[in-house]
């Protein structure tokens, strides 16, 4: 089992490099930090080089190593290109979390959706995932073997009125994921996802005070998550404490996805008239 690091938690990634699409800001860029604290060598890709070149600075004045590459993760080109640079930098992949998100959320019945953003959330999404995978399983293949977690959401799990393009891509992350642990199950390679509730990342606070609240009365912990909530998960997957999981969805939501509480008398226990 990999040995915890000093706060108990974190695993020992020590020599390991690890890939994070999407790595920006928010659970990316948390997840980064994080893969580096741990002792893993990151190649961080998104596009937003900007964000992503203070993120390098943060992580090697802390005493890490990290290399940064704009990425277009729908693009097959720039995901192979991301790739190359964690061979190339580091001679070997060994770990992969593809959070890179579309952000183009417009809620509304279906049949007003408009088609480019349907397209827009599949390519980001679903086919940002596969093509992550595409190249980063011969990687790892090469380097005897990894991890994989993509990102879903708890819209993957349970559908979500008037969110139909981002249910659809985060449905079949969690199917196109679940495929790939099994293609590769025998080849050490381990494939699983998580799929967060709310967590209070630029998103949801762009969204409002009002936003965030409703958004935290709808979780059975009355609060929303954290990014570390979810980096925690992704860095406990990528290690050998999780050697015999494969092919799972972990929610990371509070309790959101085993049913609703209300907040109603059954809070307190009384009976109803």
């Amino acid at each position: 089992m990999s040995a915890p690091s000093a706060d108990g938690r974190r695993p020992d990634l020590t020599g390991r490099v690890a890939l994070i699409a999407g790595a920006s800001r928010g659970i990316g860029a948390d997840a980064a930090r994080a893969f580096a604290g741990a002792g893993a060598e990151v190649v961080l890709g998104a596009r937003d080089t900007a964000r992503l070149d203070v993120l390098v600075g943060e992580i090697t004045e802390a005493g890490g190593r990290a290399v940064a590459q704009r990425t277009d993760v729908a693009d097959p080109d720039s995901s192979r290109e991301l790739v190359e640079t964690a061979t190339r930098t580091y001679g070997r992949l060994d770990f992969a979390f593809n959070n890179a998100t579309a952000g183009v959320n417009r809620p509304g019945p279906l049949a007003d959706l408009d088609i480019d953003i349907f397209d827009a959330e599949i390519a980001t999404n679903l086919r940002g995932t596969f093509l992550g995978m595409k190249y980063q399983i011969p990687a790892l293949l090469a380097s005897g073997g990894g991890s994989i977690v993509n990102m879903a959401s708890g819209a993957g799990l349970t559908a979500i009125a008037n969110l139909a393009a981002y249910v659809a891509a985060k449905a079949g992350i969690i199917r196109l994921s679940q495929v790939a642990a099994l293609d590769y199950a025998d080849q050490g390679i381990r494939v699983n996802v998580v799929a967060p509730g709310p967590i209070k990342t630029h998103h949801i606070e762009a969204a409002g005070e009002r936003a965030q609240q409703l958004a935290a009365a709808s979780v059975p912990m009355r609060r929303m998550g954290l990014p570390a909530d979810v980096s925690d998960v992704v860095l406990w997957l990528c290690s050998s404490a999780s050697a015999y999981v494969t092919g799972t969805v972990i929610p990371i939501d509070g309790g959101q996805s085993a049913g609703s509480k209300p907040h109603t008398m059954y809070d307190q226990g009384k009976p109803m008239d």
